[in-house]
């Protein structure tokens, strides 16, 4: 099969074999995705990019906030909050997580596919909504000090790289192969260059490839082991801490994610009480198992997949947005609230509104109906 215009998977190998990667070596890397669907529809990767923007504009306007005193300030959300930078309008504005997520498809259509160094200086362009202090300590790196691309991402467990990975997969839909892992790791690494974030950036694209194979909703449990089964090799053996009071568990991001997202599931607990149990925070020991027990417990209702990432977990714009991802690749674009899809602004910066569904067309024709042959 024809490769993509663009193959990282020897950089990924020379940088891997010079220890500037963080993360272990594993059979994933060197195996194609299998081929998606004839059948499959544009329309399912529109929902996923759809929903990325749509959760987390749900959530940014109580982002940080404890599921408790967010219910007692909004009730339950179910709709755009007031937006101060809306002219105080119910609109769908992004943060961080969307600007990211399509500044990362942006370059993917200038360069016919990802060249790293280019997508770290896309990031240093425009002011961030909501920046993260990793990515901030980033920009620093390379922008300010003239670290290489390869070599200024943060030695970071938070989920500031996993929140915008899902547009990577976009320019390898036609031609899977195993570069989709090579730039899957590579522009994760451009930001967060750690164990757990590469491998779980690795595991969502996994994840969102399978997702897109499906003609239903799987069984509860294949979310935690479709996760599980790339990111644990990945990530190897590390020994993590979590933020939980009490807490004397030292391992892998993939055994914790699998004892507390089990266990859950075993007892039926809600998901506001999941996701509290390990506070469900940017730590990727929170996000990770929060975003899976929603996924387990709720992927076959989008709407209330992502109402319950937005109202009952703490960084919930970036939960939404990866739930919003996953279940917009699973139910399409129809399966989208069209109240959502009215009142999403679609901007990146403070006036380009309409800019995240051009460059969902743009990708449309660069990477779905070019490469078809259409």
């Amino acid at each position: 099969m024809e490769q993509p215009a663009i193959d990282n998977t020897a950089l990924f190998r020379q940088l891997l074999s010079q220890g500037k990667i963080a993360i272990q070596p594993a059979p994933c890397p060197d195996q194609s995705p299998p081929t998606l669907p004839p059948g499959l529809d544009f329309e399912h990767i529109e929902g996923m990019l759809l929903g990325l923007a749509i959760g987390d504009a749900l959530g940014n306007t109580t982002e940080s906030q404890n599921p408790s005193q967010r219910l007692a300030g909004y009730g339950e959300i179910r709709d755009y909050l007031p937006n101060q930078f809306a002219n105080g309008q119910c609109l769908g504005v992004p943060s961080d997580d969307t600007q990211m997520s399509f500044w990362t498809l942006e370059q993917l259509i200038a360069d016919n596919g990802l060249v790293p160094d280019h997508l770290a200086a896309r990031f240093c362009q425009q002011p961030i909504f909501g920046i993260g202090h990793n990515v901030k300590d980033f920009i620093h790196a390379y922008k300010d000090l003239g670290t290489p691309w390869q070599e200024a991402g943060q030695p970071s467990a938070g989920n500031g790289a996993l929140m915008r990975i899902a547009p990577v997969l976009v320019p390898h839909l036609r031609r899977p192969s195993p570069a989709l892992w090579a730039d899957t790791v590579l522009a994760g690494m451009v930001t967060h260059n750690d164990r757990a974030s590469n491998a779980c950036c690795a595991a969502f694209i996994h994840l969102l490839w399978q997702v897109l194979c499906l003609s239903q909703p799987p069984q509860p449990a294949w979310w935690l082991e479709t996760f599980l089964a790339v990111e644990r090799p990945l990530e190897g053996e590390t020994a993590y801490i979590p933020r939980v009071h009490g807490s004397n568990y030292v391992g892998s991001l993939a055994e914790f994610t699998r004892l507390q997202v089990s266990r859950a599931l075993e007892r039926h607990i809600p998901v506001v009480k999941a996701c509290n149990s390990w506070y469900s925070g940017a730590y990727l020991l929170e996000t990770v198992p929060s975003l899976l027990y929603i996924l387990c417990t709720c992927a076959h209702d989008p709407e209330e997949a992502i109402l319950q990432a937005v109202n009952n977990t703490r960084d919930n714009d970036t939960v939404a947005a990866m739930v919003g991802a996953a279940v917009g690749a699973l139910h399409g674009k129809k399966g989208l609230p069209p109240r959502w899809l009215a009142g999403l602004t679609g901007r990146l910066g403070v006036s380009d509104d309409g800019k995240v569904c051009a460059l969902i067309d743009q990708a449309k024709k660069s990477f779905w109906e070019r490469e078809k042959g259409d």
